[in-house]
């Protein structure tokens, strides 16, 4: 999944020096136009082309809509932030902030119809949760549905986008649109326009099938209106459309969902299987791809990804790595294997309010005793063990991730570590965990575990983790499974592994992740006194004031038992002599943020 979280940048592998280019351009100019193709190993297939959702927001998603859409900034592999293709983001006031956002003249969907300000407008509608009239719109199992008529919920959220409270500048043209910030925020630059979509979907496409128009400018008219107008029968179809419209497994019979504005097309998806792009000639952007075709191979066995290389069916891949995909991916002739340390960290989340072991409403509402399981879980958790037997072998250097929001290298870790209590956890204490259990009153809670049951990494930190809960008296029933994305915070686990992976160098990237309703907080987790040190977060520009509120923030999710980090994620990017121009970065899209370089023999 696609989620971010680390401040702080970490040890970055590359093959050779690539440099990015503003506006990016392309290769040597000699491989792209001659049928040339890439084949690309990943793990988790594709579902939607809308990454701004709860559902959408996935690694998976990012990369293909970052490759088929131009954005106003991306990073480079040493995570300096660079203009993009789609136009120039400035600030034009301090007080109050005012940030404008100008599209380039070329700036256009594939249909022909402008990029311009509208959509960004729909994008801010959309992730400021100004304009929901409920909270939630999730049937019992957590699956979205459609909204009632004349309520409206947007599926996201963002943490600058709530602070615009103000109906946006457009400028005539509506090449430009100025929002304007009720309070100072310090991501200003980078909380829209960055990454997969610059400019957010299309809104003419929205417009067309929610409110029936025909004609792409009446539709953003229509957009646009509803918008101001605040009118909720309209946004009500808006954002059921915006929620789930762009979702698709294979491809789609609509053709209007595959409308983009960057230099490759979707031309063909078969579903688990794979996914092909392919330039666009009628392009009117300054990006310019050395490589015709790129196909991205679905797998999640990283094994099998290894095997692929070898057997040529893959030139490009970057699994989750282990001793033995490292030891099988040196014994393969004419490969290049580049280690490094992501910006992704594993970590086990405690659902709160799904009527499980964690949530207090298990125990007649008593938190009390809902803290004293949860804290009894995390108690068995073997940490150090998971380091040494499956984290070593790739990294001698590695060490347990003791930080839920600072990556060890930060130069705020080692104090946030030192104060916030979570050397509590330090080493598996069956027996305490039996006394908490006992004080609870729960007797041998059931935990229905999520992970992704067909990577081996995961499947083994598991069996760990239920061998060593079980001796504290929890029941660990295993919840695999290799959809686990698709059910994050459906109600339907208890606990869940997966990795958080950082997507900025934002200050207030924990936001999502905590607070209530908030984009990536999957654990239905609420604590309103770390919501106002949150709050704080937001208009902070103070150093050592940050520091503090990061502090807080720590010791309360420690003080809750959230749940628990667990380690740093190594890397393997792993390619053949096909390919050059590779490198990745400790930032999501990883291997694909500089796909316009890359170039095939």
């Amino acid at each position: 999944m696609k989620k971010h979280l680390i401040s702080g940048s970490l040890a970055v592998a590359t093959a050779m020096v690539v440099t990015g280019c503003t506006p990016p351009g392309g290769g040597d100019g000699q491989s792209g136009g001659n049928g040339s193709v890439l084949n690309i190993g990943w793990n988790e297939a594709f579902r939607s082309m809308n990454d701004m959702t709860m559902d959408g927001n996935a690694v998976a998603n990012t990369i293909v809509a970052y490759m088929t859409n131009d954005n106003f900034k991306y990073y480079d592999d040493e995570l300096e932030l660079h203009d993009g293709a789609l136009g120039d983001v400035e600030k034009v006031s301090e007080d109050p902030l005012k940030v404008k956002y100008t599209f380039s003249d070329e700036a256009s969907w594939s249909d022909g119809t402008p990029v311009d300000a509208v959509d960004l407008t729909l994008t801010w509608a959309a992730r400021s949760q100004h304009f929901n009239t409920i909270e939630d719109n999730r049937d019992a199992e957590g699956t979205l549905k459609d909204n009632p008529e004349d309520t409206v919920y947007f599926d996201s959220s963002a943490v600058g986008a709530p602070l615009i409270k103000d109906f946006p500048e457009i400028s005539d043209d509506r090449k430009s649109v100025t929002f304007t910030y009720s309070k100072p925020f310090a991501d200003w630059e980078t909380e829209f326009g960055l990454g997969a979509y610059g400019s957010g979907v299309p809104a003419h496409i929205v417009a067309k099938n929610a409110l029936g128009t025909s004609d792409a400018q009446e539709g953003k008219d229509a957009i646009l209106e509803a918008i101001e107008d605040e009118d909720e029968t309209a946004l009500s179809k808006i954002s059921n459309f915006w929620n789930t419209g762009f979702d698709f497994t294979s491809m789609p019979e609509d053709k209007d969902l595959l409308v983009h504005n960057g230099p490759y097309e979707i031309t063909d998806f078969e579903e688990g299987q794979y996914l092909t792009l392919s330039r666009d000639d009628d392009y009117t952007g300054p990006i310019e791809p050395g490589v015709d075709t790129v196909t991205i191979r679905y797998n999640g066995d990283p094994m099998a990804m290894v095997q692929a290389i070898e057997n040529g069916e893959v030139d490009l891949t970057q699994p989750q790595s282990t001793a033995d995909v490292l030891a099988a991916a040196e014994q393969v002739e004419g490969v290049e294997i580049l280690p490094a340390e992501d910006a992704t960290f594993e970590h086990v989340d405690l659902s709160f309010d799904n009527n499980g072991p964690f949530d207090p409403a298990s125990y007649d509402g008593d938190e009390d005793a809902a803290l004293k399981v949860r804290q009894a879980f995390l108690k068995t958790l073997p940490r150090q063990e998971i380091v040494d037997r499956l984290i070593k072998p790739l990294n001698e250097d590695a060490e347990v991730r003791d930080s839920f929001n600072q990556a060890p290298d930060s130069p705020l870790y080692d104090d946030i570590v030192a104060e916030s209590g979570i050397s509590a956890y330090d080493e598996v204490d069956i027996d305490g965990a039996k006394k908490l259990l006992e004080e609870a009153g729960a007797e041998k809670p059931t935990v229905r575990f999520l992970y992704d049951n067909t990577n081996a990494r995961r499947s083994q930190l598991f069996e760990l983790i239920k061998e060593s809960a079980e001796k504290a008296g929890f029941a660990v029933e295993d919840a695999g499974d290799v959809n686990w994305g698709t059910r994050l915070g459906d109600g339907t686990y208890d606990a869940s592994l997966f990795g958080w992976a950082l997507s900025t160098t934002a200050v207030t990237e924990s936001d999502s992740y905590y607070r209530k309703g908030a984009l990536n907080n999957y654990s239905g987790y609420d604590n309103p006194d770390l919501t106002k040190t949150l709050d704080k977060m937001l208009v902070t520009i103070d150093p050592d004031e940050q520091a503090q509120l990061a502090a807080e923030v720590e010791k309360q999710l420690v003080d809750d038992a959230f749940g628990l980090p667990l380690f740093q994620h190594p890397s393997l990017t792993i390619y053949g002599d096909k390919v050059s121009n590779v490198s990745t970065t400790t930032l999501d899209p990883s291997i694909f943020w500089n796909y316009w370089e890359w170039e095939t023999e």
